[in-house]
């Protein structure tokens, strides 16, 4: 029986698809009278039996090995395609991660949303997210990962924009479209590359084509440089990270798992071309210096912000960015292990973020205060994320957090040091914003704050004994590191520095108006983390303004040369012609004799350069 759930398992992305299909008819206001809360629950339960069938494929695999299958899509001349899905353990127990991910956010999703107008629609864009990321979990092929980024390129948009109303949410949805067309059209010239030179674009046929192609360093670089241009822009890493933090704008279900499981499948492609990234050093230099200037720059960009919603997404960049440093030296295992670790304690931590929005219809630091005795449950999910989140032994993060630290402290000490360094200043960010947002007296907006009602609360509670218990589940799949191996400076590295970002988030002082200090140097600083190191301005005043010049002397162009040459064209024939038609005395010698002198002054100007 389990072996007949592995060889169906490729249609486990069809089950977020027929759940977005089945929400059309409420979706679109064809079905009124029962209003939209039937395609919630039809796509919950597809959710719900993608995960049962995972599980059992899971299981069935286990002790099999992995399996290909392959299906024949276009076979001419010389382009063969094919629809080519990987079953693996690693495949399978991702794609668990984001149906089971999936699952708690579609539940939480029925309290966050329950009054919405659009309930119906935002199901349906939520089974169209899904279906995208479990495809491009279990996918074979480059092409077909292509091909699923842009749908999941095409669902951000459209959840990012789901409240189309307010001017500010077009504008974000738009930023992250274009944001990440730009890394998606490099990676797009980077798998044609590919499929011209390996002539395949499966990754079983590319990993053996690595092994005997010997490519020129500069063709090889061009390469690696397109490849990873795409998983930059999905994972929001420096310079295209600026969409993640616009994209808070969207529901909050959906940034749950935007900012969990959607960047780990961008940085999971990421993974599985390092294999072909390896060929260019260059490359693998670039994915070490964006995941460095992203992970601090990050880190302490997330110190300054207001926002509950963006603090964490600068956090979730960071995170992403140690990913990038491991595929960058590397270790794809120390990747892995953050991807997964990460991605848990993260949606947690957005739940809790959806709770106190809701409650208080805010998610401004500075107008928080005293949730900690009215929201019990929120509270205890808040520090459950917060602990899985940095390195605490023996929780989710720290198993990441030290495999990187300890790889890296022999060859690369400094990036071993990035790592200890974000694990503190994630702690200080977390405590910060646990203190404004708990702890101190009620504000206003949070004097008559109510726990959450049971669809968000179960969901909270439900991840929160997942994360609590995520050390043993990766115990069960032989993922943590024989006891024996720890290294015991690097632990105490990571144990102190989650600690000491601990104390000091505790003890720095905090004003509920957050108000600019009236030192200067300490202002200036204050404004460059505020404003993310003024990097929107910056674009602005150089790339923006570039496109802008460019756009105005191209409509200069078209308007004065090209249409002139065409105008002119125009006004030569309308006074020929109309000098012409004096000529018309019907006399055919006279038509005779207009036709010889034209070819004639032809003929002289056709040959007038050979004189």
């Amino acid at each position: 029986m389990t072996q007949f759930f592995v060889e169906t398992s490729w249609l486990l992305p069809m089950y977020g698809l027929i759940g977005a299909l089945l929400a059309l008819p409420w979706s679109t206001g064809l079905i009124r009278r029962t209003g939209p809360r039937p395609a919630a629950y039809l796509n919950i339960a597809m959710t719900l039996v993608a995960f049962v069938h995972g599980l059992m494929a899971f299981r069935g695999i286990w002790n099999q090995g992995s399996q290909e299958l392959l299906f024949s899509w276009f076979d001419f001349a010389d382009v063969h395609l094919t629809l080519a899905f990987d079953i693996s353990v690693l495949n399978l127990g991702v794609l668990e991660l984001i149906a089971g991910l999936s699952l708690l956010a579609q539940v939480f999703a029925l309290g966050y949303m329950e009054k919405d107008w659009a309930l119906a629609r935002f199901y349906g864009l939520m089974g169209f997210f899904e279906a995208a990321m479990s495809g491009l979990v279990l996918s074979g092929s480059l092409f077909v990962s292509y091909s699923l980024l842009e749908m999941l390129t095409l669902s951000t948009y459209l959840l990012v924009g789901f409240w189309y109303a307010q001017p500010l949410v077009v504008t974000a949805a738009r930023d992250a479209f274009l944001t990440k067309r730009i890394g998606d059209v490099l990676l797009l010239m980077g798998v044609v590359s590919l499929a011209s030179l390996a002539g395949s674009l499966n990754f079983n046929d590319l990993y053996e084509w690595v092994k005997v192609e010997g490519l020129s360093p500069a063709l090889a670089t061009l390469l690696g440089l397109s490849l990873i241009a795409g998983p930059i822009g999905k994972c929001a890493q420096f310079p295209l990270h600026l969409w993640l933090d616009e994209a808070m704008e969207g529901p909050n279900p959906a940034s749950i798992l935007r900012n969990s499981v959607v960047v780990t499948c961008g940085a999971y492609v990421l993974i599985r071309l390092q294999p072909i990234v390896v060929l260019s050093p260059v490359a693998l230099t670039t994915l070490v210096a964006v995941g460095t200037v992203t992970a601090v720059g990050a880190s302490l960009v997330a110190l300054a912000q207001v926002d509950l919603k963006r603090t964490f997404s600068y956090s979730t960049s960071a995170y992403l960015g140690l990913v990038f440093i491991a595929v960058g030296t590397e270790w794809p295992g120390v990747a892995f292990t953050l991807l997964l670790t990460h991605a848990v304690a993260k949606a947690l931590i957005f739940m809790a973020v959806g709770a106190i929005i809701t409650t208080t219809n805010c998610q401004n630091l500075t107008e928080l205060g005293g949730l900690g005795r009215k929201m019990p449950a929120t509270t205890l999910a808040y520090v459950a994320g917060a602990l899985g989140l940095v390195g605490v032994f023996p929780l989710g993060c720290f198993w990441g957090l030290r495999m990187g630290a300890d790889f890296l402290s022999g060859d690369y000490p400094l990036l071993a040091g990035v790592f200890i360094a974000v694990n503190a200043l994630t702690a200080i960010n977390l405590t910060r914003v646990f203190r404004l947002a708990f702890l101190g007296a009620a504000q206003p907006k949070t004097r008559r704050a109510p726990e959450v009602p049971w669809p968000m609360a179960v969901p909270m509670v439900t991840l929160s004994v997942i994360t609590l218990l995520l050390p043993l589940i990766m115990g069960k799949l032989a993922l943590l590191p024989p006891w024996e191996y720890l290294n015991l400076p690097v632990v105490a590295l990571i144990l102190a520095s989650g600690w000491a970002g601990v104390a000091v988030g505790a003890t720095v002082p905090l004003s509920k108006s957050l108000a600019r200090s009236l030192n200067r140097p300490l202002r200036i600083a204050q404004d460059l983390l505020a404003y993310d190191f003024y990097t929107e301005r910056l674009y602005d005043k150089t790339v923006v303004a570039a496109v802008a010049i460019l756009a105005r002397f191209s409509n200069w162009f078209d308007q004065y040369v090209v249409d002139g040459l065409v105008n002119g064209v125009g006004l030569a024939s309308l006074f020929g012609g109309e000098g012409l038609k004096y000529s018309a005395s019907g006399q055919s010698q006279l038509y005779l004799l207009t036709i010889v002198a034209g070819v004639g002054l032809l003929g002289i100007f056709m040959t007038w350069t050979l004189w």
